[in-house]
């Protein structure tokens, strides 16, 4: 059919591969087909309305194929008809002859349609593919597709898609540097100085800031105070909105408005990609991996069009977690020079800076890292430290229960969910390289502290979701490692710790499992230098020991034996708990096994640093037993 002379039988075969093509487990025997081949071709159709569903259908070929499927695409070549119809578009955008491509009637533009489409296919391939990537920066793309960026005041979607890709293709790609002149950054700093305040334009300003932030080594010194001003505040915008709020507020639009519509008016069916292949927690379609820390796919655009609420609320969950995505790159980016930043804020600010250690309510407010004090300044002043932290309690009750009972807004739930643990992620990030003064002290350390505890406490059952679960453990082991550095007391209980560390050590993801065990040797150390502790140094000595012989990941053993030397190192309580356990004779006898384990299961499996980090416990073991038998001969 996609051979038909017949433009609408090409265009229906067109939307049904689209529609079976949102269906994972369909997407091999379309493979076997040569789908990707049999549909580029279409991408340059005679016919507008084939182009789109063509465009559509391998959007979600990408979408929902995940890596390896981009990987093929982009092997077989879809990026040259790719290439050509997005270059076609953009010169037509504004071309009076194009008026057919108008069908005013429809209220429809087929070149912009066409576009918005095209751009999510080389967003989902260059997010999956370096080579697409390159193709992009040798192929001129980015004139193209900012001169779609300017349509952002009457089609915010395509703005939309353009911005998501533009921080895609922008993120570690130094070759695309220099083509970002002035005339390129003209057009993003006039979309980031909208004024509109949808939470369709917060989102593309949110993107627009991101996308600013992966290029600011093109931003002259002197201007570079106030591009991190102009980010921080598009990130505070984001995060200061109730997502809870607006949720409950824009259900009851809503209501309201389907009220007043006709009788026979009935919810659309979604017939594209929602959330990634995710429609609900019942259906069929999966979700493809994340290359790294990121948002999934925005897809909003496909929602039916009477959705405006949905839109609204999608856009805002969506703002707000590529702003805490792109703190979390702003927190890890190496310091800049102090030439770099002589310009940049004034010595009232770096005053501001420190009286605002320390915030009211929560009592803690952070710096950003690795920044500058001037550009910490900033960071303080627009209060995102105190945002963030708001952002990793659970999602409200009342818009959760929204959400489950309305079958279009239950998508919403994982949104939620995911800007809960990327703020938890954020939280990670500045408690690993930052200051405690700046951190706003001991007493602000123990609040947090009591906060993450009860996250993880203060539910019925133990929380089972593995991307919370990484995040709330990574939270905590690096706050709990900060505090023991300073010798600040640590509020969760033996019973807590043994809980933990029992529900998560049964955890899929190995990094939680890493977590619990470190937070474990963390606690355990500081119990040692306490008195009257050898009862539970005994219980954290005996977990630490099943989970070196018995855990299948070497570097989870590895770490369990790591957290077993701190807990051990020195102390009284130690000794006497190491004894009773028979702690010696047990790593005596599991020396050779780990030995042995390291030597088979060492290659290939493993990375460099992996290995290395492996290597050195190795060595630590043969120390520790040493160190040990010492004690024996020699008790103190």
């Amino acid at each position: 059919q996609l051979q038909h002379p017949s433009a609408e039988v090409r265009e229906f075969a067109c939307a049904g591969i689209s529609k079976l093509l949102q269906q994972r487990h369909l997407i091999p025997a379309f493979l076997h087909r040569d789908v990707v081949r049999c549909l580029g071709p279409m991408l340059l159709d005679h016919s507008l309305a084939v182009r789109e569903t063509a465009a559509g259908a391998l959007r979600n070929l990408s979408a929902c194929g995940g890596f390896e499927v981009c990987d093929d695409m982009v092997t077989k070549d879809i990026m040259t008809p790719l290439v050509a119809l997005l270059k076609e578009c953009s010169a037509g955008l504004d071309a009076d002859q194009l008026s057919p491509k108008k069908c005013k009637e429809m209220n429809k533009n087929y070149v912009e349609d066409i576009a918005n489409e095209a751009i999510n296919l080389l967003w989902n391939v260059c997010e999956c593919n370096n080579t697409a990537v390159s193709i992009f920066n040798k192929e001129g793309c980015l004139e193209a597709v900012l001169h779609y960026m300017k349509k952002f005041s009457t089609n915010v979607d395509l703005a939309i898609s353009v911005a998501n890709c533009l921080q895609a293709v922008t993120e570690d790609n130094p070759e695309l540097l220099s083509s970002f002149n002035s005339s390129a950054q003209q057009v993003l700093e006039t979309v980031l100085l909208c004024p509109e305040s949808t939470m369709k334009h917060v989102l593309l300003r949110t993107l627009i800031a991101g996308t600013i932030w992966n290029i600011k080594d093109t931003i002259p010194p002197g201007s570079l105070a106030s591009m991190v001003n102009a980010i921080l505040k598009i990130f505070s915008e984001s995060l200061e909105v109730d997502a809870g709020e607006t949720i409950i507020r824009m259900s009851e639009a809503e209501k309201n408005r389907l009220k007043l519509a006709p009788e026979t008016e009935t919810e659309e069916n979604m017939t594209d990609v929602i959330d990634n292949c995710v429609l609900n927690e019942d259906s069929e379609m999966e979700e493809i991996p994340k290359r790294k820390v990121r948002q999934q796919n925005d897809v909003s655009d496909l929602l039916p069009s009477d959705k405006w609420e949905l839109k609204e609320v999608t856009a805002l969950l969506m703002a707000q977690q590529t702003a805490l995505e792109v703190i979390v790159n702003m927190c890890c980016s190496e310091d800049p020079s102090d030439d770099e930043w002589e310009e940049l804020s004034s010595s009232d600010e770096s005053d501001l800076f420190m009286e605002n250690s320390y915030n009211e309510g929560s009592g803690l407010l952070m710096s950003p890292l690795c920044l500058s004090d001037e550009v910490n300044s900033a960071f303080l002043n627009y209060l995102i430290p105190k945002k963030i932290l708001e952002k990793t309690a659970f999602p409200n009750s009342v818009a959760l229960d929204i959400c489950m009972h309305n079958p279009s807004w239950k998508p919403l739930i994982k949104k939620l969910n995911t800007v809960q643990c990327r703020a938890l992620t954020c939280l990670h990030s500045i408690l690993l390289v930052s200051d405690v003064d700046c951190l706003g002290g001991a007493s602000a350390l123990q609040s947090l502290a009591e906060h993450l505890s009860q996250l993880v406490f203060s539910k019925t059952e133990f929380p089972k979701d593995t991307e919370f679960l990484e995040a709330i453990t990574s939270a905590l082991r690096a706050l709990l490692q900060t505090m023991a550095s300073k010798n600040i007391s640590q509020c969760m209980t033996p019973a807590q710790l043994i809980a933990l560390c029992e529900a998560g050590i049964h955890s899929s993801n190995s990094s939680v499992r890493v977590n619990v065990v470190s937070i474990l040797g963390i606690s355990g150390s500081v119990l040692a230098k306490s008195e009257n502790t050898a009862e539970t140094l005994k219980m954290i000595g005996k977990f630490l020991l099943e989970v070196a012989m018995k855990e299948s990941s070497l570097v989870v053993a590895g770490e369990a034996l790591d957290a077993l030397f701190d807990v051990f190192a020195d102390g009284k309580e130690a000794e006497k708990a190491a004894v009773q356990i028979k702690l010696l004779p047990a790593l005596k006898e599991f020396q050779p096994v780990f030995k042995m384990r390291m030597r088979k299961e060492s290659k290939g499996e493993y990375s460099a640093d992996q290995l290395c980090v492996l290597d050195n416990v190795k060595m630590n073991l043969r120390r520790f037993i040493a160190y040990q038998e010492m004690l024996v001969k020699n008790p103190t």
